[in-house]
Parts: structure tokens; C-alpha cells; sequence
């Protein structure tokens, strides 16, 4: 019998890797222009037009080996930790007040758990994303190739650039993310009086895709300072930035609020179709496990 906790590892990591394939090309053009200098793009489609004349179709996909096998460990690492809460919440819950109901701050919590606890893998593999999303000479021959010069140039420190950024983006973004999702999902299955290996696909999308949404607009800002940390130099005398703080401070100097917000509209174009992926995915396999 496959024990919940493998159970929800493999799902999350069918979940991470839908979750990549369909995100994957929004993705790059997001980090592109996040990091850009000011002027480079005119928006989103002149961002697509130049990636594809420059770089061909393919510059889409740079980098992706790295999320297929990072990502799908986050995912995992993510579901495995929130469907731990959740059924230790379930259990204090029919204890305390004879009922396994969640409330949405217990839903937050295990949300926010499983963030930070994906952020000691999300913060390396994004990184090494990104260095492979936007070189455009070749620097590194694949993402093994860049992780192993970073660590051997620059140690754990190097690798592990722009780790706070990531915990708090992660640890807030998915304790609104699950919220989100969860919420969606049982109000569905009490209206509907229908149990979870009922659940609609159609439903699990429309949840899965407002919960990322949702994460999104509340974490953005965040993001983009993670982005520019981890595509700065990474030698420590040729840096443009000193720190999170030195990046708000710069950003904010020379385009104010909106400096935060560049390279939205792509990550809301990919938020509903990514994430509804991911979830349709977690909901699908962890129902057919669930039958071992």
C-alpha cells in the first residue's frame, strides 16, 4: 500500500512537472523582462518577437532540464508538507471540536509551511534557471555545468543567492496559494455533495488556476527583487546590487512603484494555465494512488 506521504510526493512531482512544460516559455519571457535594462522591451510581445528573430523558438524552453527536476521536487516537497498539516490540523480539529473542518488560517499555515520548507530547493533551482534563461553567449553548456561553477567559484553563498527573497515569496505566496485553492475546492465538494475522488476536473482548473492568480499579485514585488539578485554579477566587486534592500532602494530610484510590477502580464497570462495544470495533475494522480 503507498503510504500518504509517498502518495502526495508523487503526485506533487506529476503536478511539478505540468506544471513546467506549460509554464515554462512565459517563464523566460517574465525573467527577461524583470532583468532587462530599462528600454530593452516594449512589452510582452516585443519581448516574444526578439527572443524568437535573436534566439529562435526553441530559447523558450532554455534552462528547462533544471525545472523539470527541481521544480518537480519543489511541487513535491510542497504537497508532501501541506497534506502533512492538513491531516495533523484534521486530527487536532475532530479532537478539540469533534470535527475535521480546516479553518482558513490553519489552511494559510500549512501553506505557508510547505513554502519555506520548498525554499531551501526553490532558491537554488531558480537560480540556476535563471542564469541559463538569460545568458546569450553561451556562458554555461547546461544547467550542471553552471551549478558546478557557481559552487566552485563561489560556494554554498553563491549558489544560495537570493535565498530571502525566495523564503518570504514562498512562505506568503503559498500560504496564499493553498488557501486559495482549498477554499474553491470545499466550497465545490459541499455544494456539490460530492467527495474529493469526485472532484470535477473542470473544477480542480478553475481553482488551480485563481489560486495562482491569486499568489501572484501577492507576492510580485518580491519576485522581482529575487530576479534581480540572481541574475546581478556574481563576483562581489562587480555587483550592481548589495542586497534586497539595495535592489528596493534602486528600483524604486529609477521607476518607482512600477519598477515592481515589470513583467506582470506575462506572469498572469501563464499563472491560470500553469497552475491549473498543476493541480489537475496533483488531483489526478493522488486519486489513482490512492487505489494502491
Amino acid at each position: 500500500m503507498v503510504s500518504d506521504t509517498l502518495k502526495d510526493i508523487l503526485s506533487g512531482t506529476f503536478g511539478g512537472i505540468a506544471q513546467v512544460l506549460v509554464g515554462q516559455p512565459f517563464d523566460i519571457v517574465k525573467v527577461r523582462i524583470q532583468t532587462a535594462p530599462h528600454g530593452t522591451y516594449n512589452g510582452v510581445l516585443d519581448c516574444v518577437s526578439k527572443i524568437v528573430t535573436h534566439e529562435g523558438p526553441f530559447a523558450f524552453y532554455k534552462g528547462t532540464l533544471m525545472p523539470l527536476m527541481g521544480v518537480g521536487a519543489c511541487v513535491s516537497v510542497q504537497f508532501a508538507v501541506v497534506e502533512e498539516f492538513k491531516r495533523r490540523f484534521r486530527h487536532a480539529n475532530e479532537a478539540r471540536f469533534g470535527t475535521s473542518h480546516l479553518s482558513d488560517v490553519q489552511l494559510y499555515t500549512a501553506g505557508a509551511a510547505a513554502g519555506i520548507a520548498n525554499s531551501v530547493i526553490a532558491s537554488p533551482v531558480e537560480h540556476i534557471r535563471i542564469r541559463m534563461q538569460t545568458q546569450r553567449n553561451g556562458e554555461f553548456r547546461g544547467p550542471i555545468d553552471c551549478l558546478s561553477r557557481i559552487s566552485r567559484e563561489h560556494g554554498l553563498k553563491g549558489v544560495f543567492r537570493g535565498f530571502f527573497p525566495t523564503a518570504l515569496r514562498e512562505g506568503h505566496g503559498m500560504g496564499v496559494y493553498f488557501l486559495t485553492y482549498e477554499y474553491m475546492v470545499q466550497r465545490a465538494l459541499e455544494g456539490k455533495h460530492i467527495t474529493r475522488a469526485e472532484l470535477p476536473t473542470t473544477t480542480s482548473m478553475i481553482a488551480g488556476a485563481t489560486a495562482g492568480i491569486a499568489l501572484w499579485l501577492m507576492v510580485y514585488p518580491i519576485d522581482v527583487v529575487k530576479s534581480c539578485l540572481q541574475t546581478d554579477s556574481l563576483d562581489p566587486s562587480k555587483r550592481q546590487y548589495h542586497g534586497s534592500l539595495d535592489v528596493i532602494r534602486q528600483l524604486y530610484g529609477r521607476g518607482g512603484i512600477k519598477a515592481f510590477f515589470r513583467g506582470l502580464e506575462p506572469t498572469l497570462i501563464r499563472a491560470p494555465f500553469a497552475n491549473a495544470a498543476t493541480f489537475v495533475a496533483f488531483e489526478w494522480a493522488s486519486r489513482n494512488l490512492s487505489k494502491y
